[in-house]
């Protein structure tokens, strides 16, 4: 008898128990497991630490106006200045793009490092501008001759063999006509060794031109 009620003060006591359970504390967090993985002891990039968080001390602070972040190779400091035609809105777009013309590229190619900088060029072309240029340039890309859309200019055209390589790279970062901005997918020495590759397209992989400082400077010595 006594062994029958025992059981029965414990299947009611787990019923019980059973129904407090299922009440909520709106207020409560309820258990966690493992709580390192949501409050980690580590110290989180951008998290405002009271302990951190003074102005004495120098973190995730914004640089100081007209600052530009330094590099120790001296090659690829000049892609840490700001572009200096960007145009703040829509009527300076073409302002901008006509000032541009000054803009040299800094990517220096020469005959001794042509094939790693074209192959590098390439393969950001094939990634970026084939399906719309066509793989020699022509503008028959892919959705050209799929009819998507058209107008896509050869690079051949008199236009594009005059246009100077500063408005090239000012048509890549901000978009011209139908073309969108590149610049979001392409950073600026990935946007200069991709012009080099298009000037290769234009010149039949005659680029750069072996003998130009030789007949640069014979024009010079005629003069």
């Amino acid at each position: 008898m006594n062994r029958y009620t025992n059981t029965i003060k414990f299947g009611l006591s787990l019923i019980v128990l059973g129904l407090v359970s299922c009440s909520k504390d709106p207020n409560s967090p309820g258990y966690e497991y493992m709580p390192d993985m949501y409050r980690s002891p580590s110290v989180e990039a951008y998290v405002d630490y009271p302990d951190f968080g003074n102005p004495d001390v120098q973190s995730a602070r914004v640089p100081a106006k007209g600052t530009i972040p330094y590099s120790e190779n001296e090659s690829k400091a000049v892609f840490n200045f700001p572009y200096p035609f960007a145009p703040a809105n829509a009527d300076q777009e073409a302002e901008m793009y006509e000032k541009s013309v000054v803009v040299k590229n800094p990517v220096i190619i020469n005959m001794e490092n042509k094939d790693v900088i074209l192959a590098e060029g390439q393969k950001i072309y094939e990634q970026f501008c084939i399906h719309c240029h066509g793989e020699k340039g022509d503008g028959q890309g892919t959705i050209v001759q799929n009819g998507k859309i058209s107008g896509v200019p050869d690079y051949k055209s008199a236009n594009l063999m005059a246009l100077p390589e500063g408005k090239m790279f000012h048509t890549i970062s901000y978009g011209k006509g139908i073309m969108g901005s590149h610049a979001g997918q392409i950073n600026k020495e990935e946007r200069w060794k991709v012009i080099h590759y298009i000037k290769s397209l234009q010149n039949d992989g005659n680029y750069p031109v072996e003998n130009a400082a030789v007949v640069a400077d014979s024009t010079k010595t005629n003069q």
